[in-house]
């Protein structure tokens, strides 16, 4: 039995009865079964599936976004936010799809010789709860619109949210067995993995997940993403507009109440302008308001679980302890954990070094561009990091020297359709989204005519 459970107040959602292995064998031959007309389906008709999947979501963006708060403690304004962000992705994919994948000539000696991009047929999502919608839409509507089928095992807190995916997907009108939402713990992943009607498979979620699937898929030799952890740094030069980077690394750091792979989790200040960025950002966090998740003025709300907010409040506790001082929260109530602010730390912390998965910030100073790109690569991490500067060549300079997968100046790190997703390091392997996204998971086959 998977049991859905509100984080802010411990009442019991839903119950959900875990499926049989003869009802994964009936989802996996519905799958396999639909791959081999959904993937004959022409670009155009898939296309007008996936903007009805858009317009589903947008009209009933509420029911949806409801209950996402009431599953994971996202506020109701963030949660909608994820849905509208979702019909994006569907509305990308959906106009620019066949054109990613369109052959592609390569000039030889050949009569003709090109790439063609094919499906490789029923793709295994294993997904996470910060983003229950969001994860799984900037897989599904990329596979999808490749002719892939997918098949998702979700986060057991989020089991509403995943059946709520499918049936967005059904609504829409995707033949029976496009996607479709395994109601299962982590223990059956493996022999799914394993099955021969799963081509590959894609996880978002903690480094031990990530490695255990891997390690499934590459025994079988089949595809594998990972986008993992994160501990992004956000560092702030010395010519920064202040006033501006405040607003964004308090954003960065605290939306989603922290619980972002994303999420800025490092700051980085030079120390000439430390002092009055402090002053400001602790007055910014001051000011946002937790409580109940399903109210619209609620900016923190809970992390999804009580063990997660115990987790943050540990590496805090142990950060002090070894010389790091709290400039702001540090208190824990059940599943609420403060807006938190932690200053003087070292690189050898565990608010530095681990991933801190809520609403904590640790604050570090460095003198000069080297020491900042010292800091921000000693990270076991690379998924991404943010530069305030206003000297875009400065920036344009230090963009190699990152370790990171992604590179954002003067705004907070995020996901975008039309861009590629992904880390390096620990934080993982492959990309999402944009044209690099959907190639991940088809045949690029190799076409070579001779004329004899």
């Amino acid at each position: 039995m998977i049991i859905s459970k509100n984080p802010y107040n411990g009442e019991e959602i839903e119950k959900f009865e875990e499926y049989t292995k003869e009802q994964i064998d009936k989802a996996l031959d519905t799958a396999n079964s639909t791959f081999k007309t959904w993937s004959k389906t022409p670009f155009e008709e898939r296309s007008k599936l996936m903007k009805a999947a858009a317009e589903e979501l947008k009209d009933n963006k509420e029911e949806y976004a409801r209950d996402i708060s009431l599953e994971m403690g996202k506020p109701i304004k963030q949660s909608i936010a994820e849905i509208e962000k979702c019909a994006w992705v569907c509305e990308y994919y959906a106009e620019n799809a066949e054109k990613h994948l369109a052959d592609e000539q390569i000039e030889t000696e050949a009569a003709n010789s090109y790439v063609s991009y094919e499906p490789l047929g029923v793709v295994l999502a294993v997904m996470p709860w910060n983003f229950p919608f969001w994860q799984v839409f900037r897989f599904a509507a990329p596979a999808l619109m490749a002719g892939n089928i997918g098949v998702l095992k979700h986060a057991s807190n989020v089991m509403r949210s995943a059946n709520n995916i499918q049936k967005v997907f059904e609504r829409a009108g995707f033949p029976k067995g496009c996607f479709q939402n395994l109601v299962i713990g982590s223990k059956k992943v493996e022999d799914i993995i394993k099955d021969k009607r799963v081509k590959a498979v894609t996880l978002t979620g903690s480094k031990p997940a990530g490695s255990a699937v891997a390690a499934v898929a590459g025994k079988k030799i089949k595809k594998s993403v990972l986008e993992l952890g994160g501990s992004n740094a956000l560092v702030v030069f010395e010519d920064a507009n202040l006033e501006e980077a405040v607003k964004t690394c308090v954003q960065a750091r605290y939306q989603n109440t922290g619980q972002s792979c994303i999420a800025g989790k490092r700051l980085l200040l030079h120390k000439n302008i430390k002092d009055n960025f402090l002053k400001q950002f602790i007055e910014e966090v001051k000011s946002l308001k937790s409580g109940d998740p399903l109210d619209e003025e609620t900016y923190i709300g809970v992390l999804a679980r009580e063990d997660l907010a115990e987790d943050l409040e540990d590496q805090v506790k142990r950060s002090v302890e070894q010389g790091a001082e709290i400039l702001l929260g540090g208190k824990r109530d059940k599943a609420y954990y403060e807006p938190t602010v932690v200053d003087n730390v070292t690189k050898d912390m565990p608010v530095f070094k681990e991933e801190t998965f809520g609403p904590a910030i640790s604050v570090t100073t460095f003198e000069d561009e080297k020491e900042a790109v010292e800091l921000v690569n000693s990270s076991s991490f690379g998924l991404g990091v943010s530069i305030f500067t206003e000297n875009f060549d400065f920036a344009k300079k230090l963009v190699p020297q990152f370790d990171d997968g992604a590179v954002f100046i003067n705004e907070l790190v995020k996901s975008d359709p039309r861009l590629p997703f992904g880390g390096t390091k620990e934080s993982g392997y492959g990309r999402e989204l944009s044209e690099h996204g959907i190639r991940e998971f088809v045949n690029r086959k190799t076409v070579y005519f001779n004329k004899y």
